[in-house]
């Protein structure tokens, strides 16, 4: 009978695991569309034919430059002119009033200080969300400035335990440098991927034959595809979106395991902490001088053409 209740036991934990990692990740995109580079454009627009994979908690409009809230709810109108025709494949795509009521200003200025002084709309969704999911992880993908995560986390620390931060580093660390220091030197403890390079794979390098290219795919699979492939079409007619990796690594690999593969790049740890990774320095997965990328772009076929059976079903 010990036996029997042990295997019984042994069962149902491997039941309970299956179940959790099956359960949709919860998601908080913090970005600067509208601000001076059209990509976060492309990603929104990617990411809003992918809300039925993640449960979305919060769209910030975050610094740096004029990006605003009215430029989140703009992809928002074009989502909802398609969403009739998503919810034929999948119930499970959130209502465009959802997303109107979980988006907020952020902050409009990078921060100049050591420290936060403020506290954001932004960053208090932030902070909401994290408490109402004490015991389940919330992604936060920061597409722009980390100002409003680490106005968050500067508020309430205790935030820690179940935040993990998705950052597009490069140029957007460059125009707050302050927010990013602030996160890397006062709270080593945070889990947090800082992709400075290897996002550069969903642009360069990888398979670019017939309509995989950065220009001839968003001709076949975007244009005249749906209010929102018409509005990627308008921002930008090829791709960058530099962001987009940051929700494919929630969409393809294992989100506990930065060091595994995934469509969003493999990373490695360092020694500023446990819970702290970074792109990948090996030669060989370098795309022109980009350390990671290959990490990336080894998978371009397989998520473009992922990405293009779900414009399909928006069609023209």
């Amino acid at each position: 009978m010990k036996l029997f209740n042990t295997l019984l036991l042994t069962l149902l934990a491997g039941f309970f695991m299956a179940s959790c990692q099956q359960k949709k990740p919860n998601v908080i995109i913090s970005t600067d569309v509208g601000g001076s580079d059209p990509d976060d454009y492309q990603s929104l627009v990617h990411l809003f034919v992918y809300t039925d994979r993640v449960n979305i908690k919060g769209l910030i409009s975050s610094p740096p430059h004029q990006g605003r809230k009215e430029h989140i709810d703009e992809a928002i109108n074009a989502y909802q002119k398609d969403y009739e025709k998503l919810l034929m494949h999948n119930d499970d795509f959130p209502t465009p009033e959802y997303l109107y009521s979980i988006t907020k200003q952020g902050a409009k200025e990078v921060q100049l200080t050591t420290e936060p002084e403020n506290l954001s709309e932004g960053a208090q969704l932030i902070i909401t969300q994290a408490k109402e999911l004490s015991n389940e992880p919330l992604y936060v993908l920061a597409w722009g400035s980390l100002t409003d995560v680490a106005q968050a986390v500067h508020a309430s620390p205790d935030i820690k335990k179940n935040i993990r931060v998705y950052s597009i580093g490069s140029w957007n660390t460059v125009q707050d440098t302050s927010s990013r220091n602030y996160l890397y030197n006062a709270h080593p403890d945070l889990w947090w991927i800082e992709n400075n390079t290897t996002f550069r794979g969903m642009y360069m390098g990888g398979f670019k034959e017939g309509d995989y290219s950065n220009v001839s795919f968003p001709k076949a699979h975007l244009k005249d595809h749906g209010a929102l492939g018409n509005l990627f079409w308008q921002k930008k007619e090829d791709i960058k979106m530099g962001d987009t990796p940051s929700l494919l690594y929630l969409l393809n690999g294992d989100p506990n395991n930065p060091e595994s593969e995934s469509w969003g790049g493999a990373f490695v740890p360092t020694d500023h902490g446990a819970n702290f990774w970074t792109d990948n320095p090996v030669d060989s997965l370098y795309e022109n001088d980009k350390a990671g990328a290959k990490t990336v772009n080894k998978f371009r076929k397989q998520f473009l053409d992922d990405w293009a059976e779900r414009m399909s079903w928006i069609g023209d």
